[in-house]
């Protein structure tokens, strides 16, 4: 047997323990549609809280009391995955948005390949099965168009960029050195997972719009960064 089919073999045969990592800022009125649908075998689900000013906390810790809740240390989307991949307890971690947009039904789907051997699982609104009802035409095409960017690039078979939906090995994703804390973060982590030759597989996710509240995703200021993110990746190192 082969090093990469038996590390497949291993993975497959132990029960990992799996960190749901939600990063929450004024949500209060969202978590109530998502903290209850995080399945009951994931063994932790680790809050990493930005200061929200409403009653994030207070609404997590009666929906939830085993979460367990941290305040980032700086401030933006990346610094609270940074410091909420580094403090998770699980083997395998789960990344997924507090608005309601992600379904927590659908965590097994993004462990199961991860059993199977692959290192990193992105979810994809692209896919036959996913789909989404949050994004406006212009924002379809803008996700396409830096997809295709990346895919030409970096040497990726892309099928969808910008969704924060994934699920990872901890310690394979140890070497993902990634320094964005906007919208461009999950650009920079597909970039540099491709980098580093993990093993990644792309399952359909379908993306819900935000129940409560208004996104804070700027069409053209964070598409302007997701773009240079896409070029200076081309001429960085991992």
């Amino acid at each position: 047997m082969s090093m990469e089919s038996e590390d497949a073999a291993n993975k497959s045969q132990i029960k990992p323990k799996i960190t749901a990592l939600l990063c929450t800022l004024n949500e209060e009125k969202n978590l109530p549609y998502v903290l209850p649908k995080i399945p009951p075998d994931v063994y932790e689900v680790l809050i990493v809280d930005g200061y929200s000013k409403d009653n994030t906390v207070q609404v997590i810790k009666q929906l939830l009391p085993r979460a367990r809740i941290l305040l980032q240390p700086g401030k933006g989307k990346g610094d609270a995955l940074r410091y909420g991949i580094r403090e998770a307890k699980g083997d395998i971690i789960v990344m997924l948005d507090a608005d309601g947009s992600m379904a927590p039904e659908e965590i097994p789907l993004f462990v199961e390949p991860l059993l199977g051997g692959y290192d990193f699982v992105k979810g994809s609104r692209f896919l036959p099965g996913g789909g989404t009802s949050d994004m406006s035409k212009h924002r379809i095409f803008g996700n396409w168009v830096f997809t295709t960017l990346t895919n030409i690039l970096h040497r990726c078979r892309y099928t969808d960029l910008c969704y924060g939906y994934n699920a990872f090995w901890k310690k394979a994703f140890e070497a993902v050195n990634f320094k964005g804390n906007g919208f461009e973060v999950e650009t920079e982590i597909n970039i540099k997972i491709r980098k580093l030759g993990l093993k990644v597989a792309e399952v359909p996710s379908f993306e819900a719009e935000r129940i409560n509240g208004e996104g804070k995703l700027h069409s053209l200021k964070d598409g302007w960064r997701i773009l240079t993110t896409i070029f200076k990746e081309v001429r960085t190192s991992v």
